[in-house]
């Protein structure tokens, strides 16, 4: 079968799509479809970008590009699940949030909010059109049915290479992998460092446009000994400072999905997350396999502290935890399947 992955690319900007649409190219590679992924350039600091990236994808027919049939399309983001194609299959790993739940009217200029309203006229119309809709979560899915009244069926997907996730003897720290930006809110983690009673010590690794700030921040909180910014990672090292930590800090504002989640219950690790962090929460179970607090600094503190106070606890939160991931059943294999509209795989 002729596969056609349809997404977005933001060149030098690597990150979680990227995993995503890689993995979904490299599954559908392994299980024999002749798999291409296109990718279009997407600018979302420009209004007349995205405008005209929409009008480029608006009603574009790849059925049949050059005389080639593409058997199955399947398109991941906005705008692309724009274009037509008679088998066509939606699997969004979040909307343009600009225009849904990050809108802001009191700071919207007439431009930010006629671009906004094109936006949804354009959501509306292309997937209305198409018959089988997926969201990477359920967050996802929610926001899509609150503000399109459109649905879609939530599916996971795993992260990158799970089977070499693992656990080892936990040493006196949180981890925070993330890139440095403010919707990941490294702020709240290094605000929490000056309530802590224990010697706990919190490691952040990323990098980001958000770096100065953090610097600054631990700088004027006089916190340096308590929280490192590590920079950036390897695969290898990440996996280490997981299986080493005491638990895992993942409290963003309204995540999509998140894997730093999914990662830290492969490696048997406790999940501190936030009320308001949207995609951990489909996971993360307070007080069974995590702990989910307010996004205040000194809650997010003391749910350090419990962690490091009661580490038979946390080795215990830690694993209900990857137990759960095993329970839930996320494969790639799954995914082909449902994404293909075939049967789900015994």
């Amino acid at each position: 079968m002729k596969v056609l992955v349809l997404a977005n690319v933001t060149p030098f900007m690597y990150g979680g799509a990227d995993y995503h649409i890689e993995g979904l190219t490299a599954a559908l590679h392994l299980q024999g479809h002749e798999t291409l992924c296109l990718r279009l350039p997407f600018n979302y600091h420009r209004h007349g970008d995205i405008a005209s990236l929409m009008e480029f994808c608006d009603g574009l027919d790849l059925s049949q590009p050059n005389g080639v049939r593409i058997d199955t399309l399947i398109s991941l983001q906005f705008p692309t699940y724009g274009v037509l194609h008679d088998d066509h299959c939606v699997w969004i790993m979040h909307q343009h949030r600009g225009a849904y739940d990050l809108y802001q009217s009191a700071d919207a200029s007439p431009e930010d909010t006629a671009l906004r309203m094109r936006i949804q006229d354009f959501d509306n119309r292309a997937l209305e059109r198409v018959q089988r809709r997926f969201a990477n979560s359920a967050r996802v899915a929610e926001r899509l049915s609150q503000y399109n009244g459109i649905a879609a069926e939530p599916l996971y997907h795993p992260p990158p290479a799970p089977e070499r996730f693992y656990t080892a003897r936990p040493q006196g720290y949180l981890f925070f992998p993330s890139r440095l930006e403010t919707l990941k809110r490294q702020d709240l983690l290094i605000e929490a460092a000056r309530y802590l009673r224990t010697p706990v010590v919190f490691l952040l690794a990323g990098d980001g446009g958000q770096r100065p700030r953090c610097e600054q921040l631990i700088a004027k909180l006089g916190v340096g000994d308590r929280v490192r910014l590590l920079g950036r990672v390897n695969e290898a090292e990440k996996r280490t400072f997981y299986a080493n930590s005491l638990g895992v800090f993942y409290g963003p504002r309204d995540e999509d999905y998140g894997y730093v989640t999914l990662e830290a219950m492969l490696s048997a690790k406790p999940v501190i997350t936030c009320t308001d962090s949207g995609g951990p929460l489909e996971f993360v179970r307070h007080n069974e396999t995590g702990l989910v607090v307010p996004p205040d600094a000194q809650a997010i503190a003391a749910a350090a502290d419990h962690l490091y106070r009661d580490q038979a606890c946390a080795r215990h939160l830690g694993l209900a935890g990857r137990r759960r991931y095993d329970t839930l059943g996320i494969s790639w294999e799954r995914v082909v399947h449902r994404l293909l509209g075939r049967a789900q795989p015994t």
